[in-house]
């Protein structure tokens, strides 16, 4: 019985270290390898920058500096035109419309079309709305 109990607790000390040692080792493995997460950054850097639409009103324009800036939806955002978009930048004027294809590159936004857009018709101011209800009103009386 004796030896029973030595060789079991013998089996159940080798088992409980093997367990320790193999959990050493699939943690060293992961480590180990710096090669991979370099070459993500640099599959990172190769891919193509994600082209944004933004449509607003333009609220300054500097043709010879190339720059512009759109407001939409009480944001505005500063772009920089390249070569492609820099003719389109000289027939904008302030207060236009425009439509603009912009990228990301190192923090600055650059603009790669230009295009003015119609502006909507605007319906009936709010003022002519409440004096046509008023004239109703004392019409019905």
């Amino acid at each position: 019985m004796k030896n029973a109990l030595k060789v079991l607790v013998v089996a159940l000390t080798t088992l409980a270290f093997s367990g320790v040692s193999f959990a050493q080792e699939k943690k060293a493995t992961p480590a180990t390898p710096a090669a991979p997460a370099t070459e993500k950054k640099s599959e990172m850097k190769s891919e193509k920058p994600k082209t944004t639409r933004i449509t607003g009103e333009v609220t300054s324009v500097d043709a010879k500096a190339g720059t512009l800036t759109v407001k939409a939806k009480d944001k505005e955002t500063n772009l920089t035109a390249d070569t492609k978009a820099k003719g389109a930048l000289e027939k904008v004027k302030v207060g236009d419309m425009v439509k603009v294809s912009y990228t990301e590159k190192d923090g600055k936004m650059v603009a790669s079309s230009i295009a003015k857009t119609e502006t909507k018709a605007k319906t009936t101011k709010p003022e002519e709305k409440k004096s046509d209800m008023t004239e109703k009103k004392t019409e019905k009386k």
